[in-house]
């Protein structure tokens, strides 16, 4: 709990802050369609200045390390600077709480990195230089110098040096996850190949290209607190804060690193209420705050596109011949021989040499096709199995057929490749791993807040 000192001191500040114009640019920018921050001609309020050390107090502790009331107060400017969040009485609150958790975690993970880099004799923390050539790059983003930038934010009361600390931890952690885990991940082909199957089931469903914010209930102490979170950050939003800013700072997904950018997603990609409000939603718009079983989903709906009336698929035949007149003992024989043959196509690529050994069966490739101009017979098969599957015999006016699916995709559209799917499956890991390793740490850690 608070001391009545601190709450002075938070009191004051956050009285200074709600006097703060926000510029609203987004570090780093990201070409995205968003609603964009309206511009305010406002006054810029003063640089930030250390305050005086008697004024100050402990926010929290976090093992050994203090975070004071200041520390607190340049991170809740630069989240609204960062987020383009403008400051009233109902949010500040959850800006101050969403400061406090962040300054939390960079100190339980710093923490941590020292602690490796001693035991290891290793160097993983960022150095200045490295910090400097990443302001370089985001300066650049942003069509600025670094000097320009640096003069904005202390314009807005922002530390340069309260920014460069979220940068290295930031950085520290990231280079740290991806290092130790990043050689030791294995993206098998099996992994891959279960994506390609998701993706040509969802070949005729609609697509809903989105933007999300997440915020995890467990991470801010209750779906109720998660709600009013959210309600705030639509508030925000929908008076001009930048959707990508808002993700970078309070989502809790692996996405905010991209400014919440999920891409093209199908049905069944994400939780059933989320999918159920992109029903309704039209392209352009922001969803309300959206109760799923772990937290609170905002989303973004970008685009919108039908599914495809046809998909293209690429098959393979094994076959019995048979002439259409042909006596009920001979269908009934060829019936038995591929139904015993069955089990033992395994897959596409053997699937020729396996049937070759059989007296009386030939083998081919039929290629791809749109299932719609395939042979009636066929279609059923081809629109009903996965990927990999092979039918039961199929009667044809030329004989029975075992028809096996190699391959589906959704007809005009650019399917990833097998390196952008690996790319994005590592990375989905790696952010488990950090979510985890950080959660970890967190509750072997003796934090104490005031």
């Amino acid at each position: 709990m608070r001391s009545a000192r601190s709450v002075t001191t938070l009191a004051a500040s956050a009285a200074s802050i709600l006097a703060l114009t926000v510029a609203g640019f987004g570090l780093p920018t990201q070409a995205q369609e968003a609603p964009a921050a309206p511009t305010v001609d406002a006054p810029a309020a003063p640089a930030a200045r250390p305050v005086n050390p008697l004024s100050e107090s402990v926010a929290a502790v976090v093992n050994d390390d203090i975070i004071s009331s200041y520390d607190l107060m340049q991170r809740m400017r630069l989240l609204m600077v960062t987020s383009g969040m403008q400051p009233t009485q109902e949010n500040l609150p959850q800006l101050e709480q969403e400061a406090l958790r962040s300054l939390i975690d960079e100190h339980v993970q710093m923490q941590e990195l020292r602690r490796v880099e001693k035991a290891q004799k290793i160097t993983i923390i960022s150095t200045d230089k490295e910090i400097e050539e990443q302001i370089q790059d985001i300066a650049r983003g942003n069509n600025m110098t670094p000097e320009q930038l640096t003069q904005s934010l202390q314009a807005q009361g922002v530390g340069i040096d309260t920014w460069k600390a979220q940068i290295r931890a930031d950085s520290s952690w990231q280079a740290w996850i991806s290092g130790r885990y990043g050689s030791r991940l294995r993206i098998g082909d099996d992994q891959i190949k279960a994506f390609e199957r998701r993706q040509a089931e969802a070949a005729s469903k609609p697509q809903y290209q989105v933007s999300e914010v997440f915020i995890d209930a467990g991470r801010v102490g209750g779906m109720e607190v998660a709600e009013n979170g959210a309600k705030q950050l639509v508030s925000q939003m929908q008076q001009g804060a930048p959707f990508p800013a808002v993700a970078r700072q309070f989502s809790a997904s692996p996405t905010a690193a991209n400014g919440g950018d999920a891409g093209w997603i199908s049905p069944g990609e994400m939780p059933p209420e989320v999918d159920a409000a992109l029903e309704q939603l039209r392209p352009g718009q922001l969803s309300a705050p959206i109760p799923v079983r772990d937290g609170v989903y905002i989303i973004y709906l970008r685009e919108k596109r039908s599914g495809a009336k046809t998909a293209l698929v690429d098959l393979k035949q094994v076959a019995v011949a048979l002439p259409k007149d042909a006596a009920q003992p001979q269908v009934d024989a060829a019936q038995k021989l591929l139904v015993d043959l069955k089990p033992k196509l395994t897959s596409c690529e053997t699937l020729e040499a396996t049937a070759g050994k059989i007296d009386g069966v030939v083998a081919g490739d039929l290629g791809e096709a749109e299932i719609t101009d395939l042979a009636p017979a066929f279609q059923e098969a081809a629109n009903s199995l996965k990927v990999g599957q092979v039918s039961d015999p199929i009667r044809t006016d030329a004989g029975l057929h075992l028809i096996a699916v190699c391959g589906k995709r959704q007809s005009g559209a650019q399917a990833p490749s097998h390196d952008q799917i690996e790319n994005r499956l590592r990375g989905q890991q790696l952010a488990l791993i950090s979510k985890r390793y950080l959660r970890d740490l967190r509750n072997s850690a003796t934090i104490e807040t005031r």
